[in-house]
C-alpha cells in the first residue's frame, strides 16, 4: 500500500470516535483493497508510532489510538475528574468472572469466601464490564456472569485468552493483574492472598495488607475505614453488605 492510503488510514484512525475494524478501514476507499493490505498497513502504521506518546491497538472491537500509560500523569492535569475508584471487593470479583467467565454468584462467593453485595455487581454492569448470559440449570436457576467487550476494550485486549497469566490463583493476585492494567490499582501497594480449604473443601481467604492507602484502587467511602481494618474484620463487613 502507497504512503498516501497508509495515511488516508492514520488520519482515519485519529479521528475516530471509536475503534474501526478492517472492514471499516476498506470503505475510506473507492478502489478494492484486501483486507491483508489493510492489515499490513496497519502493522507498519503500529511500528511507526512506537516512539510516540500514541500508540495504535488491536482490541476486541477494532483499532483506535490511544495514549500510552507513561503519559497518564500528564494528561491528568488537563481535568480535574479522577477516574473512577474501585474497592477490593469490586476488583477481586471482576477478577474472578474474567478468570473462571462464566460464573455464578453463588461461585464467586465460595472463591472469595464471603458474600458478594449487590452493590459490587451493579457497579461491574454499571460500568459494562460484566453481564448475564445466561442461566445455570440448577436450583433456582442462578445467573451467569461474564465479561463484555466492553471490559475487552477498556483493557486494551483483543480477546480473553490475552488476559496476564497468573502464577498465583487467588482473587487478589488476578484483581492486581487487572487494576494494573485499567489503571485504577497502585502497584506499590503490596497485598498478599494465600487461599486454604477447610474440613468442608471450602475457601478459608486470608489476606495480609501492608498497604491500603492506594486512591487508585479504594473508593472514597471505604478508603478511610480499609486502611485500619484487618482481614478478619474486612470479610465480616463484606459480608454484613
Amino acid at each position: 500500500m502507497d504512503d498516501h492510503n497508509k495515511r488516508v488510514i492514520e488520519t482515519a484512525l485519529l479521528c475516530a470516535q471509536e475503534p474501526l475494524t478492517v472492514a471499516d478501514l476498506t470503505r475510506l476507499f473507492a478502489e478494492d483493497i484486501a483486507p491483508g493490505e489493510i492489515d499490513d498497513a496497519l502493522l507498519e502504521l503500529q511500528k511507526a508510532w512506537e516512539d510516540k506518546g500514541m500508540e495504535l491497538v488491536h482490541i476486541a472491537t477494532g483499532w483506535r489510538f490511544q495514549s500510552r500509560l507513561a503519559m497518564r500523569e500528564y494528561l491528568d492535569r488537563l481535568t480535574p475528574e479522577k477516574p473512577p475508584k474501585y474497592s477490593r471487593a469490586v476488583m477481586e470479583t471482576l477478577a474472578i468472572i474474567a478468570y473462571r467467565q462464566p460464573v455464578t454468584r453463588g461461585e464467586i462467593e465460595e472463591i472469595r469466601g464471603v458474600a458478594v453485595s449487590s452493590n459490587v455487581m451493579k457497579q461491574l454492569e454499571d460500568r459494562g464490564w460484566v453481564e448475564v448470559i445466561g442461566h445455570k440449570e440448577t436450583v433456582g436457576r442462578p445467573g451467569l456472569y461474564a465479561t463484555t467487550k466492553q471490559f475487552l476494550d477498556d483493557l486494551s485486549l483483543t480477546n480473553l485468552q490475552s488476559l496476564p497469566m497468573l502464577e498465583d490463583a487467588a482473587p487478589m493476585a488476578a484483581a492486581e493483574h487487572l487494576g494494573q492494567a485499567v489503571m485504577e490499582f497502585d502497584p506499590s501497594a503490596t497485598v498478599e492472598t494465600v487461599i486454604e480449604l477447610d474440613e468442608n473443601g471450602q475457601p478459608i481467604i486470608q489476606s495480609t495488607v501492608e498497604e491500603l492507602a492506594s486512591e487508585e484502587l479504594i473508593s472514597e467511602e471505604t478508603s478511610a475505614v480499609e486502611e485500619e481494618i484487618t482481614p478478619e474484620s474486612e470479610d465480616k463487613s463484606d459480608e454484613q453488605k
